[in-house]
């Protein structure tokens, strides 16, 4: 059976189409990255996550304005270091080049040079290390309370308790279809958990089922909700507002739809709150027992 040529036309006309379908998808794929560095300025807003934001959400506790510094800190350590780096192996490949070192240099070691990449680094870890040390020994030593707040993961809500006024609740996530104007889909909540500005507030976390973790960006508080075990932070919210987090460790199916909701407000507000939130939430041990047996019975 005899085979024909192929034709070179045709087949040179397809890499030409090809080409230009290539140069066209990298284009638009230009364009787009243009456009979207050009668009609106990804800023991180305060308590919740913004359009495009890059960065921190703003900082409203101390320990949270400290996190931000030291990161901002080592990133500029790394920029400076890669930015070394990057020159070092410019020059080298530039005056080690074969044109210029048509003999290859037979030097093997250099002491200084070697004392020098031992030191500096470690020099550099030092300087990170201090600064770091010092953070976290002021997120983990948790000064005098104000106000102490209990928050139980439960899948897949939470459940706040203030042991000093003797109530708890749940806080479920608000469905999309009940969200009143202002709150955001997938973080408001039914009842929130309401603080004082400017009062440490301590937080001890439990989970009574699985592992859950509760984390506020804008506090720069995140710890696990471990089953049978208290943990313990704590946060001084210095501005006025609603802050939003959510459950940070995988938990279950509904893990996406346990946010976190903080009301901080002033003291006179937050004074009204607790007189309403004590007969709102207020239980009758006595009567608690009964209505449970009575539901059993059924």
């Amino acid at each position: 059976m005899a085979i024909g040529r192929p034709n070179t036309g045709n087949l040179g006309a397809i890499l030409m189409i090809e080409r230009r379908l290539s140069q066209r998808m990298l284009a638009g794929c230009f364009a787009a990255a243009g456009a979207s560095l050009l668009a609106a300025p990804a800023v991180a807003g305060t308590g919740q996550p913004s359009p495009r934001q890059m960065g921190f959400q703003e900082a409203v506790t101390p320990v949270a304005a400290d996190i931000r510094w030291l990161h901002d800190y080592v990133n500029v350590i790394i920029f400076v270091i890669t930015a070394f780096v990057m020159c070092l192996m410019l020059y080298a490949m530039w005056r080690f080049s074969e044109k210029r070192n048509p003999v290859p240099s037979r030097t093997t070691h250099n002491t200084t040079i070697e004392v020098l990449w031992t030191v500096v680094p470690v020099l550099i870890l030092v300087t990170i290390a201090v600064p770091s040390f010092r953070l976290l020994f002021f997120q983990l030593n948790t000064p005098k309370a104000d106000l102490t707040v209990k928050a139980t993961g439960k899948q897949w809500f939470w459940s706040y308790s203030y042991p000093d006024s003797k109530f708890e609740f749940d806080s479920l996530m608000v469905p999309t279809k009940d969200l009143k104007p202002g709150q955001p889909r997938l973080l408001a909540v039914d009842n929130e958990m309401v603080v004082p500005v400017n009062k440490v507030v301590k937080v001890l976390t439990t989970g009574a089922d699985v592992i859950h973790a509760f984390a506020i960006p804008s506090f720069g508080i995140k710890i696990d909700a471990i089953p049978g075990r208290i943990n313990e932070t704590w946060f001084k919210a210095e501005r006025e507002g609603m802050y939003y987090g959510q459950c940070s460790e995988l938990c279950g199916k509904d893990h996406a739809f346990m946010p976190i909701a903080i009301r901080v407000v002033n003291d006179r507000d937050y004074t009204a709150w607790l007189d309403q939130a004590k007969k709102k939430y207020a239980t009758d041990d006595s009567v608690r027992p009964t209505a449970l047996a009575a539901a059993g019975a059924q």
